[in-house]
């Protein structure tokens, strides 16, 4: 058996998406679980609209996820150039190997012209395939694009990985393009002479791709090459069921990271997207998806993008951080008040975090959540009121509290403690009646981890402080 090669061939035109990351990962696991070579090169002939930015990008995150390639523009490789546009003299002898075969010719109609068709094609409910009347006049004849002289009558099929036999008619490909001139390939061409020279033998990528399939076979049979293994991946779905783009939400794996998901969230959630492991597991390590990795097991159907199910998985994994790790990852999303605060980077700091950590969901939210740790939070004073709970009786109910509070002595002030002063004072009560404005003094929001942990690290004279202000905003609102 001949060794396995897969690759990846983004064009760096935009940031990297996640259907072409997780295009890149599923070459990855294929290529590791076979023991084989994932070659990542650039496809930046289009020199116009690409961007080197945009190519920093493709390379950062992919090592953000942990996907590095064994041969690339970075790593080097046999094969090297890794970019097309350092690779345009090793086009050239193919194309005219084409032309003067007869499998290639020059194309002399204008764009307006080829448009102008299209529509009148389509007008006739026939298929817009260009069939060129210059395609038998040789090489050298006219001027204008380089076309393939594609077959009349032939019926194409492959075998795909995934999607199994595939067949197409020659006849509704037309003459497609090849090469703008001796000097500019296009994808197709390409491509072919690509994964010729880079010996790739199996190219995993997006079903987008199915009906470029053909026309790469033809390319490959006429210059007498071998054709690769084609696996076809599902393409990636928004909620509406159309292709996931950005009206649907953050699309480039750097918002991701920006949004605060970890790396092997979405390792994890981008080898489910479109791939079953056979069981009901989806919790996976990197080692454990190429140890399962199985092409069998991708679907054929396109798969759904769940943000909440991205979400689920981030906050797994964020709980099963420690709290050290978790606050140098954190440290990204943190606004200046707090990373300047005195407070911050003390021994409080790591219980406010393993305190808020298991209500992460991303850590971009984590500055909103411990902020009240650090100013005291401002809010509308009606939202101390419990239920229909008057402002006399809310009053008294933060009375209680600080009474409550005055009653322990300094060295026992606890969590523990507070609970069990709180809850005897309640009784068989309406637990809400006194925690809820209790609650809302410490932090000014709805939700919020238990008020005894939070006293706990405010301690007990801010936490007085918080509930006298809480009582004096009651005051001016009219009430106790």
């Amino acid at each position: 058996m001949a060794p396995i090669r897969t690759r990846l061939a983004p064009s760096p035109t935009g940031w990297l998406h996640i259907g072409t990351a997780r295009t890149a990962f599923f070459n990855y696991l294929y290529a590791k679980k076979h023991g084989g070579t994932f070659v990542l090169r650039i496809e930046d002939t289009d020199i116009e609209r690409s961007d080197k930015a945009f190519e920093t990008d493709i390379f950062e995150s992919l090592a953000w996820l942990g996907i590095k390639a064994d041969e690339s523009p970075v790593e080097g490789g046999p094969h090297a150039p890794y970019r097309q546009s350092e690779r345009l003299a090793s086009y050239r002898p193919y194309l005219e190997r084409l032309l003067e075969t007869g499998n290639a010719f020059y194309c002399p109609h204008s764009e307006a012209e080829l448009e102008a068709e299209r529509t009148k094609l389509m007008e006739q409910k026939r298929p817009p395939a260009h069939i060129c009347p210059s395609r038998d006049k040789g090489r050298g004849v006219g001027s204008g694009i380089i076309r393939f002289k594609t077959p009349r009558g032939r019926t194409l099929t492959f075998t795909d990985l995934i999607r199994g036999e595939i067949s197409f008619e020659s006849d509704l490909l037309g003459d497609f393009s090849l090469a703008k001139d001796l000097s500019i390939p296009l994808y197709n061409f390409a491509v072919v002479i690509d994964d010729h020279e880079m010996k790739i033998s199996h190219v995993i990528r997006g079903e987008d791709h199915i009906s470029n399939t053909p026309k790469q076979m033809l390319i490959q049979e006429a210059l007498g090459l071998p054709t690769p293994a084609y696996a076809h991946l599902p393409l990636i779905l928004g909620p509406d069921r159309s292709k996931l783009s950005k009206r649907h939400g953050a699309t480039a794996i750097r918002e991701f990271r920006e949004q605060g998901y970890l790396p092997e969230t979405l390792v994890n959630f981008m080898a489910l997207l479109g791939w079953n492991p056979g069981d009901n597991r989806e919790v996976f390590s990197m080692a454990e998806l190429i140890e399962h990795f199985d092409l069998g097991n991708v679907q054929k159907s396109g798969a759904i993008f769940n943000i909440e199910k991205l979400d689920w998985l981030n906050g797994g994994y964020i709980r099963k951080k420690s709290p050290a790790e978790l606050i140098e990852l954190i440290q990204p999303y943190l606004p200046p008040r707090i990373l300047n605060h005195p407070a911050y980077g003390t021994r409080t700091f790591e219980p406010i975090i393993a305190l808020e950590q298991p209500r992460l969901k991303k850590l971009s939210e984590v500055g909103e959540k411990v902020e009240y740790f650090f100013e005291v939070p401002e809010y509308d004073p009606a939202l101390l009121r419990w239920k229909q709970t008057s402002d006399d009786d809310t009053s008294s109910s933060l009375q209680q509290s600080l009474d409550i509070l005055e009653a322990i002595p300094e060295g026992e002030f606890s969590a523990r403690a507070l609970e069990a002063m709180f809850l005897a004072a309640i009784g068989a009560g309406d637990k809400g009646v006194l925690l809820w404005p209790l609650r809302v003094s410490l932090t000014g929001t709805r939700a919020s981890p238990g008020p005894f942990d939070i006293l706990a690290i405010l301690g007990k004279e801010e936490g007085r402080t918080r509930i006298r202000r809480a009582m004096e905003k009651l005051r001016d609102l009219g009430g106790g």
